[in-house]
């Protein structure tokens, strides 16, 4: 449960640089010095922090599953019309 914390605190992050972004951007009038240093200086805190582990997650399905997932994959692949015209 401690990479939950980590998530929340991620996405905290990304909603500041937004906000930060979204206030400096010289195409909004700010100061394009102001914004870079300010990214800088993000992009520098992110770096002493360690990135949260990643988890995988591998499911167990016996083969006659494995065989049907695969059956309806290949159905809904051949039900489709072509991208290209």
């Amino acid at each position: 449960m401690a990479g939950i914390g980590s998530e929340d605190g991620a996405a905290e992050a990304a909603r500041r640089r937004r906000e930060f972004i979204r206030a400096h951007h010289p195409d909004r009038g700010g100061d394009a010095e102001t914004f870079v240093a300010g990214l800088r200086a993000m992009e520098a805190g992110q770096e002493r922090r360690e990135p949260p582990p990643r988890v995988v997650v591998v499911a167990h399905r016996p083969w006659p599953m494995k065989l049907a997932a695969a059956a309806m994959r290949r159905l809904r692949r051949e039900s489709k019309p072509p991208r290209v015209r």
